[in-house]
């Protein structure tokens, strides 16, 4: 059986497949970006698909608080279109 990695939801900390989340990296030229491949190089953080935890990481910035600094609008511009996308 292959091992499957597990990461967390910076919202939930839950625990899940690397494959049921959504990565969010920062590069090392300090730009963030959704990366949809899971292979950018860079810091990454996590977030649940479900609208919830999206929901959440949009409100609270939390964003932020993983990368330590301040991010643009465009960032949770980025992830609120994420979750429409996921949710169709």
């Amino acid at each position: 059986m292959k091992h499957i990695p597990q990461r967390s939801c910076i919202v939930c900390r839950e625990s899940k497949d690397k494959s049921e989340l959504l990565r969010v990296v920062k590069r090392p030229d300090g730009s963030v970006v959704i990366d949809r491949t899971g292979k950018e190089s860079g810091r990454g953080a996590y977030v649940c698909r479900t609208g919830d935890c999206m929901a959440a990481a949009i409100k609270k910035r939390l964003l932020n608080r993983a990368f330590k600094q301040q991010l643009d609008n465009t960032v949770y511009d980025a992830l609120a279109a994420a979750m429409e996308d996921d949710g169709k």
